[in-house]
């Protein structure tokens, strides 16, 4: 049970991480793909910025769950030892 919270935990990092760098993508191509001086071009970086930091509490999150799960094998060994 441990060791699937564990792979959850790092999955949902993976994710984030990919999710980060997606937006940030996005982030950094608007400064390139928009036009120069138009107002459209701020608009367009809402999303992505609104991502960029959904996906990092969404890791944030999931490193929670990582390190609940560690802990609680960490306890569960030191009650067997």
């Amino acid at each position: 049970m441990i060791q699937n919270t564990l792979g959850i935990g790092i999955q949902g990092i993976q994710d984030g991480l990919l999710g980060m760098e997606s937006a940030a993508r996005k982030i950094a191509r608007a400064g390139v793909d928009g036009p120069q001086g138009s107002a459209s071009g701020n608009g367009d970086l809402l999303e992505p910025i609104v991502d960029l930091k959904l996906y990092q509490r969404s890791v944030e999150a999931s490193a929670q769950v990582v390190k609940t799960a560690d802990e609680t094998l960490g306890t569960l060994l030191d009650i067997m030892a």
